[in-house]
């Protein structure tokens, strides 16, 4: 273990590295950002990752989903992206689950922090809604175009979004590595048990000239 996360024990220590293997997470989708998420942090010693999705690869998904190759066309993304994950390291246990994510959270598993990597505002809706039963944060994450989202929900609440069944516009796949990476940063400072800054929505996009912006908002609670 120590060779493989060398550069990582250099930032924090044995101890925090090896905490990382008690913990348990749930991605759901597998997609973009699902597939950047796994990888980021499968390699990071995250012990235990939930995989949710019910879709299959397909060739217009591979250039924003870096996890699958061609070979992976007509695969379940979950299975793909977990043999991907699991590739990469010993150190991760990888358990994919062939479904939506109604069903996951009828399955009893309380994960230490829920991931949203989907495109779809009312299934983010309701992973709000089951983390507050179960009381355990969740990150949320939306990329489009040029644009991005990244939030981390734990006493704010979700319905101040406009729920809808908005189809998302095109994207390139460099905005979708970039938010992933946000919420992967974010996942392991507050999985490794660093300050994190909750409840605080950071809205990115590039301008017509190519310049970064950064928004935050304050997320209203109920």
């Amino acid at each position: 273990m120590n060779t493989y996360f060398h550069r990582q024990i250099e930032l924090w220590g044995e101890e925090r590295q090896q905490s990382l293997r008690q913990k348990e997470i749930a991605i759901i989708g597998c997609g973009g950002l699902g597939c950047s998420l796994g990888i980021a942090l499968g390699s990071s010693g995250i012990g235990t990752i939930h995989l949710i999705d019910f879709d299959k690869v397909e060739i217009h998904n591979i250039h924003r989903q870096i996890a699958f190759t061609k070979e992976d066309i007509g695969v379940y993304k979950c299975e793909a992206l977990a043999r991907t994950i699991e590739a990469r390291s010993d150190f991760v246990v990888t358990k994919p689950f062939t479904g939506d994510f109604e069903a996951f959270s009828k399955t009893g598993i309380v994960p230490d922090l829920i991931i949203d990597a989907t495109d779809n505002l009312p299934v983010r809706a309701a992973i709000d809604t089951f983390a507050k039963s179960v009381q355990r944060p969740w990150l949320y994450g939306s990329v489009e175009a040029f644009q991005g989202q990244v939030c981390f929900f734990e006493k704010s609440d979700f319905s101040a979004f406009n729920i809808s069944d908005k189809t998302p516009a095109g994207i390139a796949a460099p905005i979708v590595m970039f938010i992933a990476s946000l919420q992967a940063n974010l996942a392991l400072r507050y999985l490794a048990g660093l300050e994190i800054t909750k409840d605080l929505l950071y809205y990115l996009y590039f301008d017509s000239k190519g310049e970064l912006i950064t928004q935050k908002f304050k997320m209203p609670k109920k």
